[in-house]
């Protein structure tokens, strides 16, 4: 016996033929009338509703940038500059301690964490109460 002398023992069952009528019912487990039981039913997008259920937010959603620091801590000062130097946004930038947001230079906090023990200049930062004690004791100057 070979391949192709093998026949079933048993003869093939026809798949169900659904929503066509007759013997299977009319309404061929549709169900009576409405918009599920109709040919070419259409529902709305499951994204409409999603972006339906959303808040409605009102008013200016953009927030300034103003309240934000590059934060730069007594320690990364100590680290990257000599004695004596001025600690600048533009000089911290150079150093590589901070980068620009959106290509503006951003508005630079000076921290306590870490001591210091070099006498630094600083200009044009905003400094913390811890940090400005530190920074005094160690002999420098703010501007």
């Amino acid at each position: 016996m070979q391949l192709h002398q093998l026949k079933p023992i048993h003869k093939n069952r026809k798949s169900k033929r659904v929503g066509r009528g007759g013997k299977r019912g009319t309404y061929s487990s549709r169900g009576m009338k409405g918009q599920k039981s109709r040919a070419g039913r259409k529902f709305q997008p499951i994204v409409r509703e999603l972006i339906k259920r959303y808040p409605k937010l009102r008013g200016y959603r953009f927030k300034p940038q103003e309240g934000k620091f590059a934060i730069v801590n007594t320690a990364d000062l100590e680290k990257k500059f000599q004695t004596g130097e001025k600690v600048s946004p533009k000089t911290l930038l150079e150093k590589g301690l901070i980068e620009k947001f959106k290509n503006k230079m951003p508005a630079i906090k000076i921290l306590g964490k870490g001591g210091i023990t070099k006498a630094l200049s600083i200009q044009d930062c905003v400094l913390s109460q811890g940090a400005k004690t530190i920074i005094e004791k160690a002999g420098g100057r703010i501007k």
